[in-house]
């Protein structure tokens, strides 16, 4: 439990292939149904204040109530995704701390002296994202996010759909929203 952000919702993967990670996930782990979705189609996306054409594909399941997100960076646009990946890194990226009132934890952070490293939107105002530039060691980026609309519907989904999960069509192609 993070006394700044609450709780850990989300641990998130950046990959080089999300075919075969969903596939080690599915196979050596057991994790899953991955809700997978080819093209984020965003918003809008900013890195470091600037936008950004990112092309990515997520995946996402559940591990009880920690969501585990896979993410393939499509293209070579900036991103703190490309970041850790020309780093050499490849795998646990960032933590992710949901909430129902974005902009109060947003602000907070913000005078706490985070800086937005990238940041972005999908389905609307309640699809806010950001990502603080927070990475001492890989796997220590904070994001947060906003679940308050349609995504935080998708989100408990994906969690209810996990726990009754018994290892049929373990894959699930979603349409970018």
């Amino acid at each position: 439990m993070s006394r700044i952000f609450g709780a850990v919702c989300q641990n998130g993967y950046v990959v080089r292939d999300i075919h075969a990670a969903m596939d080690h996930w599915v196979k050596v782990i057991g994790v899953g149904p991955w809700y997978y979705i080819d093209r984020v189609k965003t918003d809008y996306f900013r890195h470091r204040g600037k936008a950004s054409d990112v092309e990515m594909s997520i995946a996402l399941a559940n591990s009880g109530d920690l969501q585990i997100e896979l993410i393939q960076q499509r293209n070579d646009a900036p991103s703190m995704y490309k970041e850790f990946l020309a780093a050499g890194r490849e795998g646990l990226q960032h933590m992710s701390f949901w909430t129902r009132n974005y902009q109060a934890l947003y602000d907070r952070a913000l005078s706490l002296g985070y800086k937005v490293g990238h940041e972005g939107q999908i389905g609307g105002e309640q699809g806010r994202f950001a990502y603080f530039d927070t990475e001492a060691h890989p796997g220590t980026i904070i994001e947060i996010s906003d679940i308050s609309g349609s995504k935080g519907r998708f989100f408990e989904r994906v969690r209810q759909e996990a726990q009754s999960w018994d290892g049929s069509d373990p894959i699930r192609d979603v349409k970018s929203r």
